[in-house]
C-alpha cells in the first residue's frame, strides 16, 4: 500500500464543504450521533497512552443512533447499547483550522487536532502516539474493497494528483474497530447510564456542545475497560477521569483560540492566526515541509 498525502489530508479533515461525495458515517444500521467527519477509532491502549501523557483533552467519544432491542433512550435519543449501557468509540477531536487542501485556497475546515494547517502533516506522525489506524489507513478499506478517502479525493479533486498509488493490502492491520472481539478494545460501554442520562452529556455531544466533563466520563470509561468484557474498573475510571479533567495540553488551548478566530472571522482566512503561535508556542510538535 502506498498513498500520496502531500497537499491532501482528506482523511484528516472535514472536506464536505469542498465536495466530499457523501456522509457514510450517518448511514446504515448504526449512525453517528455527532457531526464529526471521519473519526478514527482508537484502541483502549492508545486511549490510555493519550491520557497518561496529558493529552486526554484531545479525545472525544462517539455514540450511535440505532433501532431495535439493543438500544437505550438517553436525552431523547435512541442510542446503540448493550444491556441498557450505551456503546461508544473514542477518537481525536476535530478543530476548525485555516487549511488549503487539494491545491485550493485556504478555508476554515474542521481538522484533526494534530494536523499542522500549514504543512498538512500530522504533528504526531512517527511518534508513539500515532494511532495504528492512521498508520495503516486505508488498509481496512482495501481489505473490504470499500472506497478509500484517497479515491474519493481523486474522484472530486482529480486535478490535485493521484492519491492512492498502490492498493495492495498491508500485511499487518489492527483488528477491525467494529469486528469480533472489539468490545473493551475499541467499542466501549458506559458503566453508569442513569448518571449519564441525568447529566445531559449525550444531548450536548449531539449538539456539538460537549463539556470537558462530558468527554472525560466517556474517555475514562474506555481507559478503564477490559478487552473482551463489559467490565469497567471503578478505581481506574476515577484515576483516568481525574487525569482527563486535569489535562491542560496545547490541544485544548489551541481549540479555544481556533474556534474563537473561526467564529469571529467566518470565511475570511487572510488574517487567520499563525499556527506556530497558536499551536507550536503552546507545545505542539513542529513539522517540516514535504521536500525536507
Amino acid at each position: 500500500m502506498e498513498v500520496n498525502c502531500e497537499g491532501c489530508a482528506g482523511c484528516c479533515l472535514d472536506w464536505r464543504p469542498l465536495g466530499a461525495p457523501d456522509d457514510r458515517e450517518r448511514e446504515g444500521r448504526y449512525r453517528a450521533l455527532d457531526d464529526t467527519y471521519h473519526l478514527v477509532p482508537l484502541s483502549r491502549d492508545e486511549i490510555r497512552e493519550f491520557v497518561e501523557s496529558g493529552l486526554g483533552d484531545a479525545l472525544v467519544p462517539r455514540l450511535f443512533a440505532a433501532e431495535g432491542d439493543r438500544t437505550a433512550t438517553i436525552d431523547g435519543h435512541e442510542v446503540a447499547a448493550i444491556g441498557g449501557r450505551p456503546t461508544f468509540l473514542v477518537g481525536i477531536r476535530k478543530l476548525p483550522k485555516p487549511v488549503a487542501p487539494f491545491d485550493g485556497e485556504r478555508v476554515w475546515l474542521d481538522t484533526c487536532a494534530f494536523l499542522d494547517p500549514d504543512t498538512l502533516k500530522c504533528r504526531i506522525h512517527g511518534t508513539d502516539r500515532y494511532p495504528d489506524r492512521c498508520r495503516t489507513y486505508p488498509g481496512h478499506n482495501l481489505e473490504l474493497d470499500a472506497e478509500t478517502e484517497c479515491e474519493r479525493v481523486e474522484r472530486v479533486h482529480g486535478d490535485a494528483g493521484e492519491r492512492l498509488v498502490d492498493d495492495a493490502v498491508p500485511e499487518e492491520l489492527p483488528p477491525p474497530p467494529l469486528g469480533r472481539g472489539a468490545l473493551g478494545s475499541t467499542v466501549f460501554l458506559h458503566h453508569d447510564p442513569d448518571a449519564l442520562a441525568d447529566s445531559g452529556a449525550v444531548g450536548r455531544l449531539v449538539d456539538g456542545a460537549a463539556t470537558p466533563a462530558d468527554r472525560a466520563t466517556f474517555v475514562a470509561a474506555a481507559a478503564a475497560s477490559a478487552p473482551g468484557t463489559a467490565a469497567v474498573n471503578a478505581d481506574r475510571y476515577d484515576r483516568a477521569r481525574a487525569r482527563v479533567l486535569a489535562a491542560d495540553s496545547w490541544v485544548g488551548a489551541a481549540d479555544d483560540e481556533w474556534r474563537a478566530a473561526a467564529e469571529t472571522r467566518g470565511a475570511a482566512v487572510a488574517d487567520a492566526p499563525d499556527p506556530d503561535r497558536v499551536e507550536v508556542a503552546r507545545g505542539a510538535p513542529e513539522t517540516t515541509d514535504w521536500n525536507e
